[in-house]
């Protein structure tokens, strides 16, 4: 088990004063533009406060129409021979779950929610497992800090998912991750291992930079929309509280299951900007970025519709606790 403090600090300052990086051998200065790229556009399902599906930490109040990026030695950084490696998020506070415990370190089904999701993970052969941590860190720390191959990379503040996943740039850095990345939220409890293997199998067969599991529900009520082009091709997600009344009409949506070519992600990340209603960087951008660039996205339905519930409140803790705990009922019940 390694812990990994980020180095890099994000404040309200100007962006030229509020980036410091302690590593300079392996990384050079930042280069500082103005943000004339798309709006933000996605967020993951299940982070508080702007609605259900977007990350904890409020708007950037300056700085927000820029775009970050940073030169490094060699965007081509080799990997271990892991093949893949898997990003937790789970650095929000769930102001909503009326606790001082950290979202994901409440229990469903008797076990901290963010446990199903790493088993999950490593079901599918993810090593190493990075957390991505914030509120009440240690806590999280020290639930997995026996874990073997369990890496911590802190986020604070909170400016988004794009900006979760970027605090594990040092790991990148230093070859500690597969060549493939999934990226899944720590919310999400009901995730499965057979849906990730569905994911992991889409991606590789695709040959793709980024791969997406999808949904289709009857009620897509704060959750990112998947919108298709006129050939019916993945075009982008489009966050709820940004969408056209036409889009609010798609049900098809993202329950943040995502794959990427290590590399490609990284890449896209320091693209990434915060020009968006909650001055935060997302995740979800990136699939957008990789598209221009000419690359391929893929996105397989693979969610059953039953498998799409975030917690974000007390009563949708019970909800997924009862489903948690009927799933373990039925599969004793084949084993006796």
């Amino acid at each position: 088990m390694l812990i990994h403090e980020t180095a890099r600090e994000w404040t309200d300052e100007p962006l030229e004063k509020c980036f410091k990086h302690a590593n300079t051998d392996s990384i050079s200065r930042p280069i500082i533009e103005v943000a004339n790229g798309p709006w933000c556009n996605g967020s993951t399902a299940g982070f508080d406060p702007a609605c259900p599906g977007s990350n904890p930490g409020g708007p950037v109040s300056s700085a927000s129409s820029m775009v970050l990026k940073w030169q490094s030695m060699n965007l081509n950084t080799p990997t271990t021979s892991y093949s893949r490696s898997v990003i937790v998020l789970a650095a929000g506070k769930g102001t909503r779950m009326k606790s001082d415990l950290p979202k994901v370190m409440h229990p469903a089904a008797g076990r901290p929610m963010v446990e199903a999701v790493v088993d999950a993970a490593r079901a599918v052969g993810c090593k190493p497992v990075v957390l991505v941590i914030g509120h009440g860190a240690e806590l999280v720390r020290a639930h997995f800090a026996e874990r073997a191959n369990t890496e911590f990379v802190m986020q604070m503040p909170q400016l988004g998912t794009g900006h979760a996943v970027d605090m594990a740039r040092p790991l990148f850095e230093q070859g500690l991750l597969g060549e493939e990345t999934l990226v899944l939220c720590g919310d999400g409890p009901l995730i499965r291992p057979h849906t990730l293997q569905v994911l992991l199998d889409t991606h590789r067969q695709s040959g793709a930079s980024a791969t997406l599991a999808t949904a289709v529900i009857a009620d897509p009520q704060g959750y990112g929309r998947i919108q298709r082009d006129s050939n019916g091709n993945f075009a982008r997600i489009v966050e709820q509280k940004d969408a056209s009344p036409e889009q609010l009409a798609i049900c098809e949506i993202n329950p943040s299951y995502y794959c990427f070519r290590t590399v490609d992600l990284f890449d896209a990340l320091t693209r990434v900007t915060n020009q968006n209603a909650s001055g935060e960087y997302y995740i979800t951008d990136v699939f957008e970025l990789l598209l221009r660039d000419g690359k391929r996205v893929s996105v397989v339905d693979a969610v059953p519709a039953e498998d799409v519930l975030s917690v974000n409140t007390l009563e949708q803790l019970a909800e997924v606790s009862r489903i948690l705990e009927s799933r373990s009922a039925t599969t004793n019940g084949a084993r006796a």
